[in-house]
């Protein structure tokens, strides 16, 4: 990128930037939570094609893909925004605060997609001087397993991309920061379901039963050892239960206890172990009182895996734009997103974009009811995700 087209770039999404806040209040106001987003892709698709660009809708699903092709023969560049809500019951307050109860944006998918919009429409005024094809990916579906970006790559978004790059931004990290980290970056997100099938009975006398909820406390306590006594304690690995429910009144012993948690690794070897070792654990602790159970393992999104090269173009990058204060290499998180179907079929590199508002007494953390992000970032991730596109485009011509 020329010193005139980044002066260019930052000059427009400054100008752009109220349209890319109003933008983002209208998608908070209106969720749709993953795999029945309707209006959502309507909208964007919309907005696209008012742009003159070339869209394809229902990619993958509900998925759009929309192409600015430059003025000069260049490489592609792949852009990629999620735009999915969750089923939460919003409870910030603000005055643009979701319409529908049960569906909220809580993780910052209406943020990505503003601003992915408004840098397409930046970009497209410099279009006939822009060397090369920018790929527009608006996907649906990242919150829930097997997610859209899967669908997506099958259905064709990365037909001749070169390279994919793609932000999040980050209500923990401070306004004007941009961390990634070369290699690993987030973790494989799997999930466990788990069903203890005892004998219920009444409560005051245990010894006609077999106590599922005992078992299920004795499982859960000692699946804790998993990793710290059976995981390299230099590989990062995380076992939790985050859901328990036996629907019995108080005086009666629970027939089954039906659980369900996550478990995050990096590496294949990690994953296949706690996959095997849980239910390991469970056949033992069940076998204690002959009760029996269901077990199921489901792989979900693998971990991300930044490519380094790529990584450190965009880190090049982001240390010209005009209000970031800091870019940082950082340790993986173990957090999970589908980008990492992305960059296991291309190049590419994901980074988080700080959205914490420096005024905020208290910072909520994503997925939770009174999640929010300083509007003031969305400019940053705009222009970040512009600056290396550019660069990449102006280098690679």
């Amino acid at each position: 990128m020329t010193a005139l087209q980044q002066e260019q770039l930052t000059s427009l999404l400054k100008e752009y930037e109220e349209e890319m806040i109003q933008l983002r209040r209208y998608f908070h106001e209106n969720p749709e939570i993953s795999f029945e987003e309707v209006e959502t892709p309507k909208t964007i698709a919309a907005f696209h094609r008012a742009l003159g660009h070339e869209v394809r809708e229902g990619v993958g699903g509900s998925g759009v893909v929309a192409k600015l092709v430059g003025g000069k023969p260049g490489k592609t560049v792949a852009l990629r925004a999620d735009f999915d809500a969750l089923a939460i019951t919003e409870e910030t307050g603000l005055p643009f605060q979701s319409k529908m109860k049960g569906r909220m944006h809580a993780c910052g998918h209406d943020g990505h997609t503003a601003s992915l919009l408004i840098l397409a429409k930046a970009i497209n005024q410099m279009k006939d001087e822009l060397a090369g094809t920018i790929v527009f990916i608006h996907q649906h579906a990242e919150e829930i397993a097997p997610g859209g970006a899967i669908a997506m790559i099958q259905d064709g978004c990365l037909e001749g991309v070169d390279v994919i790059f793609g932000t999040h931004l980050w209500a923990p990290i401070e306004l004007g920061e941009v961390h990634s980290a070369k290699g690993p970056l987030m973790a494989a997100a799997d999930g466990v379901y788990i069903t203890i099938k005892g004998k219920g009975g009444h409560g005051s006398n245990p010894s006609d039963t077999k106590d599922s909820i005992v078992l299920a406390a004795q499982f859960i306590t000692n699946l804790q050892q998993l990793v710290s006594r059976r995981i390299n304690p230099l590989r990062p690995a995380v076992v939790s239960i985050g859901h328990i429910e036996a629907l019995n009144p108080f005086n009666v012993i629970a027939d089954q206890v039906y659980m369900k948690g996550t478990v995050r690794t990096f590496h294949e070897e990690e994953r296949a172990l706690l996959e095997r070792e849980i239910e390991e654990l469970l056949k033992a602790t069940c076998y204690l009182t002959k009760a029996d159970y269901e077990y199921e393992f489901v792989r979900g999104y693998p971990p991300v895996v930044n490519h380094d090269a790529e990584t450190e173009h965009v880190m090049a990058s982001a240390e010209k734009v005009a209000g970031v204060e800091a870019v940082k290499y950082i340790e993986p998180i173990m957090g999970g997103e589908d980008f990492a179907y992305y960059l296991e079929e291309i190049p590419g590199s994901f980074f988080f974009t700080g959205a914490k508002n420096p005024a905020w007494e208290e910072v909520y953390p994503h997925h939770h009811p009174k999640f929010d992000i300083d509007e003031r970032a969305l400019r940053i991730a705009a222009n970040v995700l512009g600056q290396a596109t550019l660069d990449y485009l102006k280098e690679n011509n």
